[in-house]
């Protein structure tokens, strides 16, 4: 028998996630996973908040999406081949690059939602949460299987985690549980061989909530495909506009 950490998602709670803090928030514009794009969300009431892990050359955790400073920075290179003090004096729309640390400690009545970038993040995530106490209000997830795998041998049943890629496909395909994973996370789409799949369907949303977890969408953006996921029975949006989402939930009586 799977045994499963306990989920950091209240049941019978629609999970609002904010993307990157909340990318498409006017407040937000250009300096998204950034403090003060946090800040921006926990202000409009969110709770659940969705970041990326990188490591820097010398180890340090930092809380960026992309494996290069180049899009959203001011600064130009790849995260893992610089140390930590020529990322920090990157800037993204003015702000910083925080650390997860910096995250954690800023915002200690959040729920992180936490995709491992990079295989070098694994352990350093690990001892972060740990040193934070903050393994019971996360959710881990990766595009990487063998990157999740390799944190769930760390981390046992004590961090929360999403279903792996491998783990939705058998689900998807056979209705089998998705092994320890608390929530089910993926795109209404995915390409597969040059191909449209459409992923988020009745079958799959019955299939996920008869082995017990949630679905949570991303990234979700219109408020007309908001509403039809939420008939469909998804329990969470993961979304960049995130006062669209706070309206949209607020008119149906379920944001929290």
């Amino acid at each position: 028998m799977v045994r499963r950490p306990a989920s950091p998602f209240a049941e019978g709670r629609f999970v609002a996630l904010a993307h990157r803090g909340g990318a498409r928030l006017p407040a937000n514009l250009g300096r998204e996973n950034t403090v003060a794009a946090f800040a921006e969300a926990t202000r409009l009431g969110y709770r659940h908040l969705e970041t990326d892990v990188h490591t820097t050359a010398d180890g340090t955790l930092i809380a960026f999406h992309d494996s290069v400073l180049d899009r959203v920075t001011d600064a130009r290179g790849v995260v893992a081949e610089l140390p930590w003090e020529e990322v920090r004096r990157a800037r993204i729309g003015g702000e910083p690059i925080p650390t997860l640390d910096e995250l954690l400690e800023t915002f200690p009545d959040a729920v992180f939602n936490i995709d491992l970038k990079s295989p070098g993040a694994v352990a350093p995530l690990w001892r972060t949460l740990q040193h934070h106490g903050a393994t019971a209000r996360v959710c881990v997830g990766s595009f990487s299987t063998a990157r999740l795998q390799a944190f769930r041998r760390l981390a046992g049943d004590r961090v929360a985690t999403s279903a792996s890629p491998r783990e939705v496909v058998r689900t998807r395909a056979l209705g089998v549980a998705p092994g320890p994973a608390v929530a089910v996370q993926v795109p209404v789409e995915h390409v597969v061989a040059g191909r449209r799949v459409r992923l988020v369907t009745p079958r799959l949303v019955q299939r996920v909530h008869a082995a017990g977890r949630q679905v949570h969408v991303w990234t979700i953006d219109d408020p007309a495909e908001m509403n039809a996921l939420i008939e469909l029975g998804v329990d969470g949006l993961v979304s960049d506009a995130i006062d669209t989402l706070r309206a949209v939930l607020v008119d149906r009586g379920c944001w929290d």
